[in-house]
């Protein structure tokens, strides 16, 4: 997973604005460190997207991102 793509999930799922404040705010268990401390320490973006979805509750079915319709 891109770091784009990350941001693009976070953003999708908390808003623009609350996505950057959560990943700055919550600690995550399996690393003891926020998605930004996390992220800067090199930590796979798969993994701590994984890691937030488990401890914030996201539904499975949400997981992959809102879906966009194609240009036509």
């Amino acid at each position: 997973m891109t770091l784009s793509k990350f941001w693009f999930l976070m953003e999708g799922e908390f808003g623009e604005n609350y996505a950057h404040v959560l990943a700055g705010t919550l600690v995550l268990g399996p690393f003891q460190l926020t998605a930004s401390e996390a992220l800067n320490a090199g930590i796979a973006p798969a993994e701590i997207w994984h890691a937030v979805c488990e401890q914030q509750d996201v539904p499975d079915h949400r997981r992959l991102g809102r879906d966009i319709p194609p240009v036509r």
